[in-house]
Parts: structure tokens; sequence; C-alpha cells
């Protein structure tokens, strides 16, 4: 059935205007500083479905110093296209660094750039790039969005080669899902491509020129769903091969060879992973026909969500040990300093030793020597033999006689034992709780089974919008506690958990700054080894977990920072 996006619909209705979406283009500086955009591409190579309707209006005369509502400060033009000019501008209110579209307002496509850029800063989705201000001042329109000095283009990431296979699954599990809120929202991307995806220093996905630069280009589509859908099956395939999967090259990479058609990625560049690969074929246009299966296509985010939570996480990889260069004697420590370097090619001759000493006072020296060992010889062995007496001695006095200081000689290291958990309890220091039903299933013995978190747009860190979540256990008597081991159900970047000793099984929330601390790990894997730092006897333990990692949605939880544990063992 055909659909229509409605990125713009209220102010392009009224003004006469075809309602439009946006979505982030190369031909604008939607945040990526030391990155100038290009806008060469045409629509073919893009493989996107929109259509472009060309405006007619010429661009304002604008120069650097200019500035916008006494606040905004152009620095520098990035794009300048169609009517259209893009900016590096600084918020001189904020102090900080702003990207700015602008163009005439009596531009053919004015009312639904405007219309665009407040639909989409009503969204406020952190996993867009945010639309700041959207204005229509002294017959200009401008529209003013974050500018992010540390982030980095999809289209510079694959200029080195293809991501690793983990790198690729975050990015499309976080394409996807942030698209899939946009389209629950009417809103449209349709010219989502390498320029259009970034990354951040913290290793997150933003898109950015949501419902603005299609408005811009004039770009719309019958079917943006599919449309948005198939371009995310482009960035996966490019992600994986290093090569867009159209004829015509564009964005930096190759196109395909002609007249072959679409290939699968693992056809194309040996050593691509399988999953991954049939992925992006179910989402281009090729109804999900590959050379081994026949899945059925993606045609919405939301069910190329769906077709990612159905696949086994991709764990990141292993860090790599880097064996320490082996140890090189300088010429200085070979005794050659000063000395002129050997000609290439020349064989040096090896000194002789000098032979052992053979004067009087070297033969003298031989003889103290051997008389010291000779005498060493002795004293050792009468030493050993007072020794063994000593000992038949005191074992007949053993038999006889228990002290303090013998059990203390002789007691060995106590054995490390499991310590019974005999009741459990979440707790909560501010919001919600979590799931508190299912805290038993943490010491139950089944690994299948597992306590599990909401799930969190910004992290890894909880803080400040939650000091952390947590779950406080019963040991049934105060015991020594020397570590926990705790089974996580997500792995990646990153977890921390906290133990604490506390005094209750439902300690009040102000009670955790007064809590004493007894050990932290920070893990990217699936079991945290927490060491108790801090010799304490106590009934109560608190796992307190502060941070967690991004995981994709599933069938319990949409996309964000989440995590669960499944098993909770305290030693002691």
């Amino acid at each position: 059935m055909a659909e229509r996006s409605t990125a713009a619909v209220d102010v392009a209705d009224n003004s006469g205007d075809e309602p439009l979406t946006a979505q982030a283009d190369q031909s604008t500086a939607d945040g990526v500083a030391k990155n100038r955009e290009r806008d060469t591409d045409s629509d073919e190579a893009q493989g996107g479905g929109g259509i472009e309707h060309p405006g007619r209006t010429s661009p304002p005369e604008l120069h650097s110093g200019h500035k916008l509502a006494r606040r905004y400060r152009l620095e520098e033009c990035v794009t300048r296209l169609d009517g259209f000019s893009s900016w590096r501008a600084v918020d001189e209110k904020l102090r900080r660094a702003v990207g700015v579209h602008i163009l005439p307002a009596d531009h053919a496509r004015a009312r639904s750039v405007l219309a665009a850029a407040r639909s989409a800063a009503l969204l406020g989705d952190p996993r867009f790039v945010q639309v700041l201000d959207a204005v229509e001042e002294n017959d200009l329109v401008y529209v003013v969005h974050e500018w992010l000095p540390d982030a980095t283009e999809l289209t510079a990431l694959l200029a080195s080669g293809p991501l690793e296979p983990h790198d690729a699954y975050q990015m499309v599990s976080q394409l996807a899902s942030a698209m899939a809120a946009a389209h629950r929202e009417g809103l449209a991307h349709l010219r989502l491509n390498p320029s259009a995806v970034l990354r951040t220093s913290t290793g997150q996905w933003r898109i950015r020129g949501l419902a603005v630069n299609a408005a811009l280009r004039g770009i719309t589509s019958e079917t943006p769903q599919r449309t948005d859908t198939e371009a995310i099956g482009a960035l996966l395939y490019a992600a994986l091969t290093q090569r867009w999967p159209y004829e015509n090259d564009a964005h930096g990479l190759s196109g395909l060879p002609k007249d072959v058609g679409l290939i699968a990625p693992d056809q194309v560049r040996a050593g691509v992973h399988r999953g991954l690969s049939e992925l992006a074929m179910r989402a281009l246009a090729n109804d999900g026909a590959t050379a081994s299966r026949h899945e059925a296509a993606c045609t919405t985010p939301e069910e190329l969500v769906k077709a990612i939570g159905e696949m086994p996480r991709i764990r990141p990889p292993e860090p790599a040990f880097t064996a320490p260069p082996e140890y090189q004697r300088t010429t200085y420590q070979q005794g050659s300093y000063g000395r002129p370097a050997p000609h290439p090619g020349v064989t040096q001759p090896v000194p002789t030793p000098p032979p052992p000493l053979q004067s009087r006072t070297g033969r003298a020296l031989k003889w103290a020597v051997s008389a010291l060992l000779i005498a060493a010889l002795g004293l050792g062995s009468w030493q050993l033999a007072d020794a063994l007496m000593d000992r038949d001695k005191s074992d007949d006095t053993n038999k006889t006689q228990t002290t303090d200081d013998g059990d203390k000689a002789s007691a060995s290291p106590k054995p490390v034992t499991t310590l019974k958990v005999a009741g459990a309890a979440e707790y909560v220091v501010k919001g919600d709780s979590q799931h508190p039903g299912d805290v038993g299933k943490t010491y139950d013995g089944d690994s299948s089974t597992y306590w599990r978190t909401s799930s969190f747009i910004d992290g890894p860190e909880l803080a400040p919008y939650k000091p952390g979540v947590g779950i406080v256990y019963d040991l049934g008597s105060d015991q020594h506690v020397s570590a926990a081991a705790i089974g996580l159900y997500y792995g990646g970047d990153h977890t921390t958990v906290n133990l604490y000793a506390t005094d209750s099984l439902r300690p009040s929330p102000s009670a955790l700054q007064s809590m004493q601390k007894i050990g932290t790990v920070t893990t990217n894997g699936t079991t945290a080894t927490v060491k108790v730092t801090k010799s304490v006897k106590t009934r109560y333990v608190l796992v307190w977990l502060t941070a967690l990692p991004y995981e994709p949605s599933d069938q319990y939880s949409n996309a964000g920072h989440k995590q669960a544990i499944t098993d909770v063992k305290f030693t002691g």
C-alpha cells in the first residue's frame, strides 16, 4: 500500500507546497567539523527513491562575520547550492559552534524547510543531530542545528577500509532503531547516505539532517519507509564491503561491476559476516533473495529492527596482546663507543677472550676462593645436621603440647566457600523500580532466567538521571565476603558493578551515601568478578550497577543502555 511522508504537513499544506520530509545530505553542514561537504552524487548513485524539485531563487549574498538575530555569527560557508547555503557559525550567546542553513524567504521551498525543521525539533531524539532554532527574519529563512566537532562521518571511516563486524552490527542496530522511532512520528529521511551518519568519540552513532535536508533539496517519496530501509541496507553493505551497492561510484566508494546486478556482500569481499550480509540483502531492493536463503524483504525500519533482534549478538573483538620488542644492545653497551662503524658487508673478527689469570697474584686468588668454598661447605653441613637434630626433638615436643603459637604456625589457608543467599530485594534510590518481582531469578541456579533493567537512552553512565540500579542480598547471618561472581546477559561497552555492605535488606534511598563500598569492577564481557578490597563482615550486600552497555531492541524493551543479571554467587 502506498505511503507518503508527513514530516512537514502543517506548514506546507497551509502554504500550498507539497508535504516534504528531510534527511541528512552531504550538501549541508550538519555538524562535523573539519569535513567539507559535497553535493556531487546523483540520485542514481545514492540509490534513493526520492524525487527532487529544484528551486529557482538565487541565494542571498552573505559573508563571514555576518550575524543573524544578533547572535549567530557566520564563520565559514561549507555549501552553496540551489538557492540555499550552509554555514559553520558561532552562537555568541551560548559560546558554542553551530551549523546554519540559510535561504531567501521567497524561495520555492522556504515554507517546507521551516515546517520540516519544526517537526524535527519536536522529536527530541538524541540519536539525531538536534534542530536548535528555525526562524524567518529580514527576508531570510534559517535553520540552526547542532555542530559535533568530535564526530566522524561514515564516509571518512570507510576511506580506511570496511568496518569490523561488531562496529557494523552496532551501526545498523542504532540506525534502524532511530529511524523506526522517527517514522512512528511521521518523519522520514529519504537521502540517508554515508555523509549523513556520524560516529561520536564515545562510539555512538547519530543521524543528521532529519526533516530538513530533503526539504532543502525538494525531495519527496511515495514510499518513505521503504526508501529509508533500503538506504540503511546500502549503508550496511558499504560498511561490510567498502563498496557502494549500485553501479555508479558515490561517496568516495567504488560501485559494483556493470551488468551483474546486486550481489551479496560475502561474495564481494572474503570474510564478511554471513548474518550481516543476509541482513543487508533483505534491506536492499532485491526481495530479500540471497545465494542461499529466501527470507522476506525488510520494507520498513520496524521490520529491520525485528530482523536484527532475531540475530545472535555479535561480540566485540578481544583486545590483541602486543609482545614487547626484543631488547637490543647499543654500540655503547658493546664497548665500541667512539670507534668507526664497520663497513657494510665486511665480516668483523670476533675478539679472542683474554686468558685466565696466570700470574702469582692470580694463582693466590684461586687458592683463596677454593679455601672459602671448602669452609662454606663445612659450615653448611654442620648447620644442616644441627637442624635435623632439633627437628627430631621438636617433633616429640609437639606430640604432647598444643599452644596458640603452634596453631598459628600449622594453620593452613581457609578454603573458599560459597555463601548461601537467603533472600533479596531490589533497591531503588531515584525514579521507578526495574523488575522487583524477578530478583529471585538471580540466585535460583538457572542461568537462563534473569532480572533485567529498563532501557535508558543516555549512557553508559546512568548518572545524573539515576545514581544506579541494583539488588540487596541477604546472606542469612554476618559473613566474611571475599568476592562476588555476577553473570550478565549483555556484553558490550560497558558494565560497571559495585559492591556495598549495608545494614538491612531494604535500606532507605538516602542510605547509599553512608554505605561502605567494598569493591568495584568494569567489564565488557558477560561475567563480572568483583573482589572485595576491604575486609568486612556483613549480612547484607548491595550489587549496584552504575554503567550499562548499549543494546538493540528485543521482545522485552526498546534499544538503549540496559543490562540483566543471570546469576550472583558470593564467596567468603
